[in-house]
């Protein structure tokens, strides 16, 4: 059994198939006398790709976190998540029929790139079919310098990076948004994506509580975490 999840929502119908491509980065050049040579780099962004049905009738087969929503609910949220120019988390879980994992399931932190809606009577009644292209998200920042000249008998530049020198103390708590997950705060606040487990059993109790007002049993060990959650920080 699959289950897809796109920034927390369940796709009522899971998909047939998936692709998910890992874009190449490696360069070809020609070397005199050695001829063509490879260099290697790290991958480029991974682009998924599928299509999903979206019910507007309650079949038997489809499922739905809380309850019943026709295929406008989902339409409305593919709608958001492009506007919003902002990534979110991107999830499928696998299991078998006794409910065994069968491999394993990291959120993965995307954008929407695009969508196409089908409405076709003949083939699928009065649902609708969404082709959907998500691409891979990673998170960057920016280093700020600036330029001094220096007077002297010819004109030079000198480059300085600004660097915060203050000593204020390092942020404590930081607040969930959409499409995060524990392992990339870890990641960007702390600099060890594996020390998510620390932040999650420092919050357990915040975080399984805000899985239970969304309607979850439990947040299963914080792979469900959502915005608006105030999380402390280990030191």
């Amino acid at each position: 059994m699959y289950q897809f999840y796109m920034d927390g929502v369940l796709l009522p119908v899971t998909p047939s198939s998936l692709t998910i491509k890992v874009a190449n980065q490696n360069k070809t050049v020609t070397l005199i006398n050695e001829g063509e040579i490879n260099i290697l780099k790290l991958p480029g962004l991974s682009k998924i790709s599928f299509s999903a049905l979206l019910p507007n009738q309650p079949y038997s087969f489809a499922q739905y976190d809380g309850g019943y929503q026709g295929a406008q609910y989902f339409l409305s949220k593919l709608e958001a998540l492009k506007t919003g120019c902002a990534p979110f988390s991107f999830e499928v879980i696998r299991t078998n029929d006794s409910g065994t994992v069968l491999m394993d399931s990291q959120p993965m932190t995307v954008s929407l790139e695009e969508y196409q809606l089908d409405e076709d009577a003949e083939e699928y009644g009065t649902d609708v079919m969404a082709k959907i292209e998500l691409k891979q998200y990673r998170p960057y920042g920016t280093k700020t310098i600036t330029f001094q000249k220096t007077e002297t008998a010819a004109t030079t530049a000198t480059v300085t990076e600004k660097r915060d020198t203050s000593t204020k103390p390092k942020e404590t708590t930081y607040t969930v948004v959409s499409g995060d997950n524990l392992w990339d705060i870890a990641r960007i606040k702390l600099g060890d994506g594996s020390r998510s487990s620390e932040i999650y059993e420092l919050n357990k109790d915040t975080i399984e509580a805000a899985a239970k007002k969304y309607g979850r049993a439990s947040s299963s060990n914080g792979w469900w975490i959502y915005p608006g959650t105030v999380l402390r920080l280990p030191s």
